[in-house]
């Protein structure tokens, strides 16, 4: 497996200008990220609502998208690293599904559906290769698709992919509290489409203390409780917003990398003092993900 930093040439895609100049309540956190080059994304299967066989795909617009995304990153100075990608994997991409890491120790993947079942190992390979502590998984997990670190809590999805009994497994593993939560709504079937964390720190930051931004409607009512309760000032998302995968986005604490179709989005995270970064990834959410999805991050 790959450890290089590098990549082809930038891309010439627009997208606005990064920043790290954090206004006075936010500040820019470095990032250590895990990619893969979509090389091989295709859409062969449909394991999801947007994934559509019968409709083309265009891999070379899918590799110079990811590129941007890449070249984003490396901008606002995160480290990204690089796994090889695998002929017959095409959905290997999405490197946030490969495992949940926290302080070196890196919780394997174990896939729901047989097509991405051999992604588990291959991640898993990855992180023993590159000096990560490996925990194998024994219960179905699709990673940081659907785990979510915000501060000491572990929010942990479930409903279409992650089952219950790997969130106690989180549990055991990383001795967080682990807070479980019930997706409802097949066409955001991971935690990381519904549920943005923009600021590491849990508890009041900033002006305001929107550390998450969620969509009510993808979580069923129990879940809609818990999060409002815990997060009384997250920024609540729109539907539309939702559905152009606006919430499946990345954030250093400062800049949060999204869709540029998510406008309400957008906007909500210039009135919180954020920085929203815009980033087209319109093929590879022919694959049912987005920005989020193709970021795994690798907490030491």
């Amino acid at each position: 497996m790959s450890t290089h930093d590098t990549a082809p040439a930038p891309s010439t895609s627009p997208r606005t200008e990064v920043s790290t100049e954090a206004p006075a309540t936010r500040v820019q956190q470095h990032r250590r990220y895990l990619m893969c080059r979509p090389e091989h994304f295709t859409v062969s299967y449909k394991i999801n609502p947007w994934m559509e066989p019968a409709n083309p795909t265009d891999t070379a617009l899918a590799v110079s998208q990811w590129q941007t995304l890449y070249d984003t990153y490396l901008e606002l100075g995160h480290e990204v690293h690089l796994i090889d990608p695998i002929e017959g994997l095409p959905d290997m991409v999405y490197t946030a599904n490969g495992g949940f890491v926290i302080d070196g120790v890196a919780y394997g993947a174990r896939f729901r559906f047989q097509e991405r079942v051999p992604e588990g190992p291959a991640f898993m390979e990855w992180f023993r290769d590159n000096g990560f502590e490996v925990v194998e998984p024994v219960e179905v997990n699709e990673g940081e698709g659907d785990f979510l670190l915000v501060g000491d809590t572990i929010l942990a999805g479930t409903g279409f992919r992650s089952t219950g009994d790997s969130h106690r497994e989180l549990a055991d593993v990383f001795g967080k509290e682990v807070m479980s939560l019930t997706l409802v709504d097949p066409r955001f079937y991971h935690l990381d489409t519904a549920i943005s964390v923009l600021d590491p720190v849990e508890g009041p930051g900033g002006v305001d203390g929107a550390n998450i931004a969620y969509l009510p409607g993808a979580f069923d009512a129990r879940s809609q409780a818990i999060l409002a309760e815990r997060y009384p000032d997250a920024i609540r998302v729109a539907d539309a917003d939702g559905a152009v995968f606006g919430l499946n986005s990345a954030s250093d604490g400062l800049n949060v990398i999204i869709s540029p179709r998510a406008k309400g989005f957008e906007a909500q995270l210039r009135e919180r003092g954020y920085n929203p970064v815009l980033v087209d990834l319109s093929e590879l959410l022919l694959g049912g993900g987005g920005i989020k999805c193709c970021t795994l991050e690798l907490r030491r």
